[in-house]
């Protein structure tokens, strides 16, 4: 779906690239945009962590989660969810602890009860199929020119979170499930006039029509 309605484009950046708007010009953010988001990600292991990493932004930046990404990974055993499954209280108490990370007790037992939720799913599936089903293992290449076309969650993300609650799964609501897609490259949202909307279309194993 094209956005013909006006509002902020790509914008060009002091090396004369053209990007979305939402990075600014925070280096790190910069950084984030270029290279991870948007690119499709097939590992199960690092879809998940990108999901708790989005659980855990609920109510806060993107850009707060970013810059507490490796203390994160160092608190959660690298995101291994089978490490995390088997974290107790003692686990929880030195999270909450955990300065570096966002210190949110229901967050923290969010995501030890989604490492075992995860756990049970791929003795079924892998996590990747479970979620790449819902569009047919084909990434969506929308063609939005402006930030205000980009929707806050889809059809798709509402059903990829109602079957992660069922599995068990919590802080999976379909914003934070749009988010993880956006950002795992199950959907293109680039805007058409970012250098990197090409780059990631490219990247994908296989496309499908903007829903």
């Amino acid at each position: 779906m094209n956005d013909l309605t006006g509002g902020r484009e790509a914008v060009q950046g002091a090396d004369g690239k053209y990007r979305c708007i939402w990075p600014g010009s925070d280096p790190l953010y910069l950084a984030y945009h270029d290279t991870e988001w948007g690119v499709p990600e097939y590992d199960s292991r690092t879809l998940w962590e990108k999901l708790m990493l989005d659980g855990f932004q609920a109510g806060l930046s993107w850009i707060t989660i970013l810059r507490k990404r490796d203390a994160f990974r160092a608190g959660f055993a690298g995101f291994e969810p089978e490490k995390v499954a088997r974290f107790g209280e003692a686990d929880v108490q030195r999270l909450l602890a955990d300065a570096g990370i966002v210190r949110h007790r229901g967050k923290i037992e969010g995501t030890i009860r989604n490492a075992r939720a995860y756990l049970e799913i791929s003795e079924k599936q892998p996590f990747t199929d479970f979620l790449w089903k819902h569009l047919d293992g084909r990434v969506i290449q929308n063609t939005f020119r402006t930030h205000e076309g980009v929707p806050a969650e889809t059809a798709v993300s509402k059903a990829i979170s109602k079957e992660l609650k069922a599995a068990g799964f919590t802080f999976c609501g379909p914003t934070i499930v749009y988010a993880v897609m956006q950002a795992c490259g199950m959907v293109n949202d680039h805007l058409t006039g970012c250098f990197r909307w090409q780059e990631c279309a490219a990247l994908a194993r296989d496309t499908r029509p903007a829903a």
